[in-house]
């Protein structure tokens, strides 16, 4: 099953695979080389700690290279505008009531950040959303009740 990814969230990825292979992993692979020369290795805190290390380097390394082999890359510029909630788009909702505007980028699992207004196309809020159109309704289950909001501004950035 593929999972949907910005080419934003793509690149991050990308960018952070080749730092662990190119900076991090030689530089664990030194430390290790390093603590044995200090002797036994059953007493030898560093080179514990420098094998702890590239054990959990080399399984982010598998984990971002799975996460990008099952990426499906969705570029929003690429798409022509329809005004619909698709994955990707920038959202402005008016909350209704209180006429307090929110806006939300669409983003994959792995890429949303609350505090970079990027929310996860799987949480409440973008379901409700996606496919909807300008003008449309977006009602959302929250902790609090029902919120409801009108779609002001769908953007392709």
């Amino acid at each position: 099953m593929t999972t949907p990814m910005t080419v934003e969230g793509a690149a991050k990825l990308r960018g952070e695979l080749t730092h662990l292979k190119r900076v991090v992993r030689p530089s664990v692979t030194l430390s290790i080389a390093e603590a044995r020369e200090h002797g036994d290795l059953r007493e030898n805190a560093e080179y514990h700690a420098a094998k702890e290390q590239q054990g959990f380097t080399e399984g982010r390394i598998q984990e971002i290279e799975a996460k990008l082999s099952d990426a499906q890359v969705i570029d929003i510029t690429k798409i022509s505008p329809s005004g619909k909630v698709v994955f990707g788009c920038t959202v402005t909702l008016v909350e209704q009531g209180i006429h307090q505007e929110v806006r939300y980028k669409i983003v994959g699992e792995d890429e949303a950040d609350i505090k970079e207004d990027k929310i996860s196309v799987l949480s409440p809020m973008a379901r409700a959303m996606v496919g909807k159109s300008l003008g449309d309704t977006v009602v959302v289950k929250s902790p609090d009740g029902e919120r409801e909001y009108e779609v002001d501004t769908v953007e392709h950035l």
